[in-house]
């Protein structure tokens, strides 16, 4: 009897310490993980994680931070708080108390001190050279550590065979290899996503996010990212990190336990985009048809995010704000712009630079004409809402650039034709310095189809990517001559760098690791890379830019900038040509002495010159 009555007393304590415990708020994360004080917009929102957590009771005892608002949503787990912090607040701990039947549970929350003032964080510019690279493909710097999967749901081990799966390249692999980008002269590193992506298959490419607050521990750690940004700017190299605002990944703990019913647009799945971005400006455009367009899945493993949700807009926009003031990013390209909310993500583009005024942000505008890339730039001519983005993308020339630089040129439009054709659409655009060029990316087929035999035409294209306007961008690999087509699937132009990987027979990364062709490539782009970011660099940057109609396959155009200029002639075609030169007067005057940044030698106008097949010579007059 003694015993049935005592296991009924521990019965009905269970029952009771039960009881006790679901009352006690419990805080399972908090975003952003901190903040700072000191911000040019006062009010903070918190997302606050939990089971239950709605039905807590909030309040906050910390000089100079208020609550305005306790938002509750759809789903019982989640809470938004609405701090407003004052200019006066001081750095420390705030603390948030949950009080929930009679329980309280206390939390702290720290408001840490800026590391500088928003005003001196600087973008990137068209005085810059960005190196696209893929973390996963670039190069390994840690032994491979099963531990780096705990805590992910889904284990993907490493295989270098599959072009399609993890290749084990990371944070540490870049820091490494610093030197040899440095030694390259390129000024900016863009990053594809490094945020986690614990979703099937591993998601190698990093876009589909399953934590905005993490970087996938595959790749690394929060720290380790900072410190592989801070060895960039100690050797003068900024740093691009790639968002996705458009999607999320499906493993998302937001698709397991909706914050809002609106927080995805169509959450049942049953629409994909239809990938028509002419209907974001088309005027007679269905509202099916735009639906479809904005509000469909990217790829039934990428759901769609409401940014018309002003609660998320609000998360995500934070979000930015926190990785440029905790790890120091130079700059953001948000992926699949077109395809989110236009008037959610100019929100996005004016909070950022309110708070960073001198920042750039890059919006993926993928169009096969000027007008569709045109159309998203901030103060676009053609475009009655204002954007507020700053730099857009020139998807039109990594279209057509196969053609412009080996078609052979003629009066009519094939070849450099095509490129003077593309070029006099500018006028389209707001802000053609902030255009970022490029001949390929981790997209698109590679500009080289295959390593060629003669360099002439690579050269060109190159070559006009860093002399021309705009913002230019190399794919990792370019001074390799990697080549490649995505006709099987995108791994095959997304390969490993030779040498970024332990057991790799060839390291690229050595001169003595290249073959001859590969090193005449990398000298090309390290003469002009490095030549870029010396004097002529102002003048390729922020000069005028005026060129001549190809007139029997001579193509010739200027920068200047004050007395001083740079000029670009190249043969167009494949053989021999000599030209008179007297219709480039005005910027070639015969006579005048110039030094070919190619040859290292001086060079004469005269009234009658001749040029190698695909010659191309970069003059300066300093």
């Amino acid at each position: 009897m003694f015993r049935k009555i005592a296991l009924g007393l521990l019965a009905i304590a269970g029952c009771s310490a039960s009881a006790d415990a679901a009352k006690t708020p419990n805080v399972d994360r908090i975003e952003p993980p901190y903040w700072w004080v000191g911000m040019k917009n006062d009010t903070l929102q918190l997302m606050v994680e939990g089971p239950d957590i709605a039905a807590s009771q909030v309040s906050v005892n910390y000089s100079g931070v208020t609550l305005a608002e306790s938002v509750n949503l759809d789903s019982p787990n989640y809470k938004l708080l609405y701090l407003v912090i004052s200019p006066e607040t001081a750095p420390g701990e705030v603390k948030l108390s949950f009080k929930q039947d009679g329980r309280t549970k206390t939390v702290p929350y720290e408001l840490k001190k800026r590391k500088m003032a928003g005003e001196d964080h600087k973008g990137f510019t068209s005085s810059d050279v960005l190196y696209l690279l893929m973390p996963d493909r670039f190069a390994q710097g840690k032994k491979a550590d099963k531990k780096v999967n705990e805590g992910l749901e889904y284990v993907v081990e490493n295989n270098r065979e599959n072009p399609n799966a993890r290749h084990g390249g990371d944070i540490k692999g870049i820091e490494n290899h610093l030197d040899y980008l440095d030694e390259l002269g390129v000024t900016a590193i863009w990053a594809c996503p490094v945020l986690e992506n614990d979703m099937p298959g591993g998601s190698y490419h990093g876009y589909a996010t399953t934590d905005y607050y993490r970087i996938d521990p595959r790749f690394g750690t929060n720290q380790e990212w900072n410190e592989m940004i801070d060895a960039a700017h100690a050797k003068g190299m900024k740093v691009v990190m790639d968002m996705i605002f458009n999607h999320s990944g499906s493993n998302h703990r937001w698709m397991k336990d909706m914050p809002s019913k609106d927080w995805y647009n169509h959450p049942e799945m049953d629409v994909m985009t239809n990938h028509r971005l002419s209907t974001a400006y088309d005027p007679y455009a269905s509202d099916y048809d735009y639906d479809h367009m904005v509000n469909g899945w990217f790829v039934p493993g990428m759901p769609d995010l409401n940014q018309r949700n002003p609660h998320l807009m609000k998360y995500l926009t934070q979000n930015s704000i926190w990785w440029i003031e905790s790890s120091g990013i130079d700059g953001i390209r948000m992926d699949t712009y077109p395809y989110a909310d236009l008037d959610g993500m100019a929100y996005w583009n004016e909070r950022v630079l309110e708070e960073y005024p001198n920042f750039n942000l890059v919006g993926e505008c993928w169009y096969a004409q000027e007008d569709g890339s045109a159309f998203w730039q901030r103060n676009s001519k053609i475009n009655d809402k204002n954007t507020a983005l700053p730099t857009v993308m020139d998807f039109k020339f990594i279209m057509e650039g196969r053609d412009m630089f080996n078609e052979e040129t003629d009066p009519w439009n094939t070849g450099l034709q095509k490129l003077y054709n593309h070029l006099s659409h500018d006028y389209l655009f707001p802000d053609p310095k902030n255009i970022l060029t490029f001949l390929d990316n981790h997209d698109s087929d590679r500009f080289l189809a295959e390593e060629p035999e003669d360099l002439g035409s690579w050269k060109q294209a190159t070559a006009w990517l860093l002399t021309s306007r705009g913002i230019p961008q190399i794919y990792y690999g370019t001074e390799l001559l990697m080549n490649g087509s995505k006709e099987k699937s995108d791994g095959y132009i997304r390969l490993d760098m030779p040498g970024g990987f332990p057991g790799d027979k060839v390291n690229a990364f050595e001169a003595s690791g290249r073959t001859d062709k590969q090193n005449e490539a990398f000298d090309w782009l390290s003469k002009i890379l490095n030549w870029r970011k010396g004097e002529a660099n102002e003048v390729v940057a922020n000069g005028s830019l005026k060129h001549f109609l190809p007139q029997n396959s001579l193509y010739v155009y200027e920068r200047k900038l004050g007395d001083k200029q740079v000029v670009v002639i190249m043969n167009g075609t494949s053989e021999s040509a000599e030209r008179t030169m007297e219709r480039y007067a005005e910027i070639l005057p015969v006579g005048t002495q110039w030094t070919d940044l190619i040859s290292g030698s001086p060079v004469t106008v005269e009234e009658t010159m001749t040029f190698a097949p695909r010659q191309v010579m970069i003059l300066q007059n300093f």
